[in-house]
């Protein structure tokens, strides 16, 4: 398991917005601070719903965990773009179905590296593991991740709300690829991505202040963009479709600007 401490905290830079606390203070928790919640606030004032496109999104997240290892009895999770700890974190949700679960988070961001011991807590049958990188240094993350996790039996690689921080198609295309080739047939694909579908003048003017003042560029992408991640793979029922519509067992199916899928590798 990785390590952290208070050293983790001192490439923090608490004036510029980050993604990842941004996302935290959407979903009611405390680890923000003034420029997080600053820059949240803005885009709130003209795009209310995103409170709830945080929660349809994690919501998602816990539907496609527990699809994944109850329905299809998959016992291995990468994580990649884990974001701050909340509640129902992937290893929770999937150690809750199949306890001997071994998850694998991947995330830059110091604060979320400072938090990472809420994210080492396993069953005993299970495992998890911290791998502080960056989402385009795939051959790093793949090396410590054998660490934890059997390459040789199914993966489900989780790429929830990170690709939109890849701004070009082509390496976000390769990202996808070198990911999949990594693992075996039986693995499955899982991507939440943000789209102009509900209300794009409001997504694009958040994109646009968030271009402007976050930490890292961000991009949209259309759901043809985001079905072209999935190239090759099967999609699982019932396909790209807004996040709160994911098989969502009675929840709120409001459409949401995050859209979503989960596929298999069938070769």
């Amino acid at each position: 398991m990785t390590n952290t401490s208070s050293s983790a905290y001192d490439k923090l830079d608490t004036s510029v917005a980050h993604s990842a606390r941004l996302w935290n203070y959407l979903l009611g928790g405390k680890d923000n601070f003034v420029a997080d919640r600053e820059a949240a606030e803005q885009v709130l004032a003209f795009m209310p719903e995103l409170v709830q496109s945080a929660r349809f999104n994690r919501q998602f997240l816990g539907r496609a965990v527990r699809y994944l290892a109850d329905e299809v009895g998959i016992r291995q999770f990468l994580d990649i773009g884990t974001g701050l700890p909340t509640a129902d974190n992937t290893h929770e949700v999937a150690q809750r179905a199949a306890p001997d679960s071994r998850i694998v988070y991947v995330d830059n961001d110091p604060m979320v590296l400072a938090h990472a011991r809420a994210l080492l807590t396993s069953s005993p049958q299970g495992a998890t593991d911290y791998i502080d990188a960056d989402i385009r240094d795939i051959a790093r993350i793949i090396t410590e991740a054998r660490r934890t996790l059997n390459f040789d039996q199914p993966i489900a690689i989780m790429l929830l709300g990170i690709l939109n921080f890849v701004v070009d198609d082509a390496e976000a295309a390769r990202i996808v690829h070198q990911l999949l080739d990594a693992v075996p047939a039986g693995s499955h694909l899982v991507i939440s991505h943000p789209t102009r579908e509900v209300n794009p003048e409001a997504v694009d003017q958040a994109v646009r202040m968030w271009n402007e003042a976050g930490s890292a560029p961000m991009t949209i992408r259309s759901p043809r963009q985001i079905a072209d991640l999935f190239a090759g793979l099967q999609l699982v029922d019932p396909g790209l479709v807004t996040c709160s519509r994911w098989r969502p067992n009675g929840n709120d199916t409001t459409p949401a600007s995050e859209y979503c899928a989960v596929a298999r590798k069938n070769n």
